[in-house]
This record gives C-alpha cells, sequence and structure tokens, in this order.
C-alpha cells in the first residue's frame, strides 16, 4: 500500500497517456449546438427580417444542411444536435460599441457609405449576454454557431476557455470560467452550406495541425495528407481546404490537369497505406462545386480504430472536441 507522500507525490506526476493501440474503436462524437441567429427586424411595420428582405437563405435551411453533410463524410461519427435557437433582433455591437440601424446598414449595402470600421464584433459582449461561460461549464453546449451577414463582423472560427489555441483567429481571452475549450464558429445567411463547409475547414485545419504539431517528418500525417502538387511536387495528397491536390491557387477546385495522388490511399486504406496512387482531376471532388469540394476533403479524413504516437486514428473526435488534443 503507498505511503502518504507517494500518494501526494502522485497527485503531481504529469499525467499518463494510454499505449498505442490497433483496434481502439473510432468513437463517436456528439456535440450539443446554441445556435444564435442576429435577424433583425427591418421594417416594423410588416416585421420584416434583413434575411428575408434581402431574400437570402434561410438559416433552418442552412443548419439542416450542414448538419447532414457533416454526419454523412464523417459517417456518423460527427454528431451535431442544436438545443437552442436564439433568434436576436438587433445588429450586434462592434468592439467600439457601434451598431448598424437598418438605415445605416442598407446604406452600406447600397454602398452610398463605407462600413463600419473596425469591423470585428463585440465577442465579450456576446459571451455575456448569452451567459456562454456558464452553459459550457455546466455542460448545458458545447460550441456555438452564430448567423450573421455581410460586415457582422464574426471571424469564420474562434476558440475560448482555459487552454484555448488558434483556431483560424487567436484565442478569445478571460473565457476560462467555461473550464473546457469551445469553439464560436461565425456563420453568414447570405452564404450556402458549401461556405459554411469552407469555414469549419479551417477550424479543422488549425485544430488537426494543434493536434500533431510535436510530430516531424513523415510521423506528422497532417503534414502528410495535406499535400498537393504545387506544395509537394510528385507527393500529393488531398490537399487542404483552398487547393486541391492540382490547383495552381487558393479556390483552384475546378483544375482539370490530371495529378498523381494518394487520396485514394488516405480513403481506402489508412493507417496501412498500401501506395495506391492514381490519376485525378476536378471531376473527382465536384468540378469546381465549393460545396461538392468540401464534402470531398472531409470524406477523406482518417475515421477509423486505433491509435498510434497518442494521436487517434478517427481524426474527427479532435475536430468536433478540441478538449481532447493534448497540449
Amino acid at each position: 500500500m503507498p505511503n502518504l507522500l507517494e500518494t501526494i507525490f502522485s497527485w503531481f506526476r504529469p499525467a499518463s497517456y494510454p499505449a498505442d493501440s490497433a483496434t481502439e474503436p473510432a468513437q463517436v462524437t456528439r456535440s450539443r449546438v446554441l445556435a444564435i441567429v442576429y435577424d433583425p427586424v427591418m421594417d416594423p411595420s410588416t416585421g420584416v427580417t434583413l434575411s428575408r428582405q434581402m431574400q437570402w437563405y434561410n438559416p433552418a435551411d442552412l443548419l439542416t444542411g450542414f448538419i447532414a453533410d457533416l454526419l454523412e463524410t464523417s459517417k456518423g461519427l460527427a454528431r451535431y444536435e442544436i438545443v437552442q435557437r436564439i433568434d436576436v433582433n438587433e445588429f450586434p455591437a462592434k468592439v467600439d460599441g457601434f451598431r448598424y440601424t437598418p438605415q445605416s446598414y442598407m446604406d452600406v449595402m447600397r454602398r452610398t457609405t463605407p462600413p463600419h470600421t473596425p469591423s470585428e464584433v463585440d465577442y465579450n459582449a456576446i459571451v455575456s449576454q448569452f451567459n456562454l461561460l456558464q452553459r459550457v461549464a455546466r455542460n448545458e453546449i458545447d460550441e456555438v454557431w452564430v448567423f450573421g451577414f455581410p460586415h457582422a463582423g464574426f471571424y469564420e472560427s474562434i476558440m475560448a476557455g482555459p487552454g484555448a489555441f488558434w483556431c483560424n483567429s487567436k484565442p478569445l481571452a478571460n473565457t476560462s470560467a467555461s473550464k473546457r475549450r469551445f469553439v464560436i464558429m461565425g456563420f453568414s445567411y447570405e452564404r450556402y452550406i458549401g461556405e459554411m463547409l469552407e469555414s469549419y475547414g479551417h477550424r479543422a485545419e488549425s485544430i488537426m495541425e494543434r493536434t500533431f504539431s510535436k510530430l516531424s517528418g513523415e510521423a506528422n500525417l497532417w503534414k502528410r495528407f495535406i499535400r498537393y502538387e504545387k506544395s509537394a511536387p510528385g507527393k500529393a495528397a488531398c490537399g487542404n481546404i483552398h487547393f486541391a491536390p492540382n490547383s495552381q491557387s487558393d479556390y483552384d477546385w475546378g483544375n482539370t490537369t490530371p495529378v498523381r495522388s494518394e487520396c485514394y490511399d488516405w480513403l481506402l486504406n489508412f493507417p496501412n497505406f498500401k501506395g495506391d496512387i492514381r490519376i485525378v482531376d476536378a471531376t473527382a471532388w465536384g468540378s469546381g462545386e465549393i460545396r461538392a469540394h468540401h464534402k470531398w476533403w472531409f470524406n477523406h479524413f482518417p475515421r477509423v480504430a486505433g491509435r498510434r504516437n497518442r494521436i487517434h486514428n478517427n481524426w474527427w473526435q479532435y475536430v468536433v472536441d478540441p478538449q481532447k488534443v493534448l497540449t
């Protein structure tokens, strides 16, 4: 039986990590989402909101399609649930306290006045108004999806909580009261599901970059996954959210130039690669259509059993739950 000193010392030892495994099952990761929709009434006499006046997309349809795409591409491992939706009849405050009015916003959209600067939204005001830190700490929600509009000032994603790290924007400071990391996504109902997947893709890039940050060379599988012909001649894999395997520039998803890629090896054989190299071009990922490319890219994310170098072979659990990233 350990004595008292041994017990006390054990409290301060670094946490031990589970051994690598070839058989540990890929875990389903669930996330409870608070959706906040800023859709101000533009005409009190009719009650018409900004999204309706501009004939932009219905946030409910965007939520349904986006969640379905993630469920499909993760093969059921990424399960999001909207536990509450809050519709907000106001323009969110900027960091300097400024708020658009219906008139001043339409002046910007008609280009009769320039957009307000600074452009960034006041995240701290949103965190306070909706008690986000307390709700995350009480395990009522796991993350937040905010819908806005052009010039609303939201980042595509931002991470908060203790140990928060870069997530396509710098971490939100003074948010440790949440007791765990969480992500606030910023979407626009002026855009469609493909653009939502792009925002989520940049989130995935940031989280997986951090997940593999302590590994180098071929052990850093994330660096291998995102190779494309222009960045790694002769070693193209799946590319990143902006670059398909044969892209020559950002968003060049319609490039018809054939290129040798190991993307099928990632899709069919990971982690036991077999050297399955095939010739691919834009027809494999939708011939330039944004949503199709992003679904193709996410469909190649590893989602199988096992763990190597303390990192699970199911990458979805890190993307959905950044608390699982070892730091």
